[in-house]
């Protein structure tokens, strides 16, 4: 395949992925602008449960990572757990349920949603780590 072939088949792939992709832009952008940081603090509510709830919440909301900071910022100054919090902020960045489609498109369905899933988990998981390392230092 020559120079000239591969950018026509890479210009091909990009306009047919350009609709999905803008599609969960917009998703994303209108959930973050008529969903504001406090909401949150009313789902958290000091239970063991948090970091599941956070995990899960940031699943499905999902973002770039300088927003998920000042968000987190937000919800740390608002009493969230720092485990919460941690959930969420890796939640965020990992897993992506609006994201789904365009990853099963792109990567199948088996790895997307295998991928999620492990996500998911170690975001629990880095949680309980985060806040169990900050308590021996």
């Amino acid at each position: 395949m020559t120079f000239k072939e591969s950018i026509i088949k890479s210009a091909s792939m990009f306009g047919k992925a350009l609709p999905v992709i803008t599609g969960i832009l917009i998703l994303i952008s209108l959930f973050n602008i008529y969903v504001p940081p406090s909401y949150f603090k009313t789902l958290f509510t000091g239970s063991p449960l948090d970091p599941v709830t956070g995990a899960f919440f940031g699943g499905i909301v999902a973002g770039n990572p300088v927003t998920s900071y000042l968000i987190s910022g937000d919800l740390l100054k608002q009493g969230v757990s720092l485990m919460a919090v941690t959930a969420f902020l890796v939640s965020w960045v990992t897993v992506g349920v609006v994201q789904l489609p365009a990853e099963i498109q792109f990567m199948g369905k088996k790895f997307a949603i295998v991928r999620n899933i492990s996500a998911f988990v170690l975001s629990i998981l880095v949680a309980f780590a985060t806040v169990l390392i900050l308590e021996v230092l």
